[in-house]
């Protein structure tokens, strides 16, 4: 057997149907959309959600609660992810991106004291919580808080 000669399973590949195309097919004239009607028209059909002129449901249920349009979202990177930086390292988002660890689609990044850390790093980002912050600089580094 050649790479060429390979074929799916006997029955496995279905052809499509071919609406509309004449007497013949079994699908012309009206092509499976029956007769007359809002879904047998092109563009034809109701809205999702629409449920026949009763109250939908989106629109029964009561309302909660709102939605602040000026909450910023922050990436978030814990400690234990600074590991694979060496010791010394400058820290900012732009080596984060780098590394992978945050896309930087968001309104900044903040750093959490999750994990550990032994030798000392330089960390400039917009948020740094306080157990971070007190762990790099047991570990003999400083971090800058830039504030977004």
């Amino acid at each position: 057997m050649r790479l060429h000669e390979l074929k799916p399973a006997q029955g496995a590949k279905k052809d499509r149907k071919r609406l509309g195309r004449g007497p013949g097919s079994g699908r012309g004239k009206t092509a499976g959309r029956g007769t007359k009607g809002q879904k047998s028209r092109s563009g034809g059909g109701v809205s999702p959600g629409y449920e026949g002129g009763q109250m939908p449901l989106h629109r029964r249920l009561p309302k909660r609660g709102f939605t602040n349009i000026f909450k910023k979202e922050f990436e978030i990177v814990n400690i234990r992810d600074l590991s694979r930086f060496e010791s010394g390292a400058e820290i900012d988002e732009i080596l984060l991106m780098k590394a992978g660890l945050v896309k930087g689609n968001r309104d900044g990044v903040k750093l959490l004291g999750q994990g550990e850390i032994s030798y000392p790093l330089t960390v400039s980002l917009d948020r740094v919580s306080k157990s971070a912050k007190a762990k790099i600089e047991a570990a003999g580094g400083t971090t800058v808080v830039t504030g977004a």
